[in-house]
């Protein structure tokens, strides 16, 4: 797998992308972020997302990795219905340690996260959609198999979304993420054991 840019448009570009040995490398703008209300008070859609359509069930993959260094900074996937109707899902830095981080937003964001103890260099999600769920797996270069993080709600209404990479650096700018694959194609189960 690889990532065709061609066929995908970014919400937010960053201010440097390249392609380089079959990778695409990344750097956030200033304090860029995607979270709604909750605890927090504020409203931020200015992470960045690359993205193309889909319509009804799937199973998106992507693989990534990341220059983690300051609070929050972030990489991973979004499925996106609008500017309060999404889930980010990927690597978050805080705690001074590299979490699984799941957002689910639904008019006001809820966050899930939990710290990874052992060595990676890169991570892998998944997300498949199957009617009114987005189970959530992940899987890093050290582990054998998928492992479920989360199955959360999703308005089976929003039935056109968009999907892709996202990443965001809430307080800094500069940070830098690479996307090694994505893959977007029709559901591969709805087994979740």
């Amino acid at each position: 797998m690889t990532i065709d840019i061609t066929r995908m448009t970014w919400l937010n570009p960053p201010p440097r992308c390249e392609a380089r040995d079959g990778a695409l490398h990344v750097w956030s703008g200033p304090k860029t972020d995607f979270w709604q209300a909750t605890y927090y008070g504020f409203h931020r859609d200015d992470g960045h997302f690359l993205h193309q359509p889909r319509r009804g069930d799937f199973t998106a993959e992507v693989s990534f990795s990341g220059r983690y260094l300051e609070l929050y900074d972030q990489a991973g996937m979004m499925v996106r219905a609008d500017a309060t109707h999404w889930m980010k899902c990927g690597i978050e830095y805080t705690d001074g340690a590299m979490h699984f981080s799941v957002v689910v937003t639904n008019l006001n964001s809820d966050w899930s996260a939990f710290r990874l103890d052992h060595a990676f260099e890169r991570m892998s999600v998944r997300v498949t959609r199957n009617g009114d769920a987005l189970f959530i797996q992940y899987r890093t270069d050290r582990m054998e198999g998928w492992r479920m993080a989360r199955l959360a709600w999703f308005d089976p209404a929003l039935t056109d979304v968009s999907v892709g990479p996202a990443f965001c650096s809430p307080q800094r700018d500069g940070f830098e993420a690479i996307f090694h694959d994505f893959s977007l194609t029709g559901p591969l189960s709805r087994e979740i054991h």
